[in-house]
């Protein structure tokens, strides 16, 4: 059982629920997606709300579970898992360290801003994560997930996963 209480509960379930990783790609945490929305503690009674990158997203019951789990193993003795929709969730809530990880990783991370809506934009070019030239091209708009698209570097013949920008 948690000793904590307070903001000092809060902190520590918010700290935990962070160290959860992507199940799809597993450097990635929760928090550097920006997927972990909120972590309310109430006595024992932790509540956890997460935004999926895509409303249907396969690895939210996986995410779900592995946050039950932390948060128990912590000490919390009721843990809840909440998903909201709204506001969806956008790239522009990636952490600066999770594009980094993303790249370290081989996926290219996404580029401008999701925010910036309007006349549809052209991508000019994406960077290898691998060799960092410009000369990549599109292969399928969808890769290894439907978060990502598959993309060829013309320079060191590598595909990679490029995240898209939402």
């Amino acid at each position: 059982m948690v000793s904590a209480t307070g903001t000092d509960a809060r902190t520590l379930a918010w700290e935990v629920a962070a160290t959860v990783c992507d199940p799809e790609i597993p450097v990635l945490t929760i928090a550097d997606l920006g997927i972990l929305r909120a972590v309310e503690v109430r006595g024992g009674h932790v509540g956890v709300t997460i935004t999926p990158t895509y409303s249907g997203c396969p690895a939210m019951d996986t995410i779900r579970d592995d946050l039950t789990l932390a948060l128990s193993a912590a000490g919390f003795a009721e843990v809840e898992v909440s998903l909201t929709l709204s506001p969806a969730w956008t790239t522009d809530w990636m952490s600066d360290d999770g594009k980094r990880k993303l790249t370290e990783y081989g996926i290219a991370p996404p580029s401008g801003r999701a925010a910036a809506r309007g006349p549809i934009r052209v991508e000019i070019a994406v960077k290898c994560p691998r060799c960092g030239s410009l000369s990549t091209r599109m292969v399928s708009r969808f890769g290894s997930t439907s978060c990502k698209a598959l993309y060829e570097c013309r320079a060191c013949l590598e595909p990679f996963d490029h995240f898209k920008v939402h």
